[in-house]
């Protein structure tokens, strides 16, 4: 059995993009997070230690974000998910990330899931 957390709402400023005046000013980019885990430990204990710390999830998200550049969504959402993946107890972990309204009002979003290898 898999128990998820979910992070929404998260909304940082990056430079990323094919064009080069996407890349040359900070944009909005909304972050959605699910990752799945063994949330047991932390259940029965109570404790933060036990836990999946939301606000490492959160810094690892807006550091990458903030911190790197990319030029396609999916390699930013997979830059992300690396991060994430770090801590051995996350099993899977899926990523939606948006521009939002960039395309003549349009957003694209991308959605990638990786597994713990």
């Amino acid at each position: 059995m898999a128990d998820v957390i979910r992070i929404r709402g998260m909304r940082f400023q990056g430079q990323h993009g094919v064009l080069e005046n996407e890349r040359a000013i900070e944009q909005p980019i909304d972050v959605e997070l699910d990752v799945t885990l063994d949330g047991t430990p932390a259940a029965t204990s109570d404790r933060i230690a036990d836990a999946v710390d939301y606000r490492e999830l959160y810094a690892k998200c807006e550091a990458t974000v903030t911190k790197q550049s990319h030029a396609l969504l999916e390699a930013l959402a997979a830059a992300c998910l690396e991060s994430i993946l770090t801590d051995k107890r996350i099993r899977s972990a899926t990523i939606r990330l948006r521009k939002p309204h960039i395309l003549d009002g349009a957003t694209p979003e991308v959605e990638l899931t990786r597994t713990q290898r």
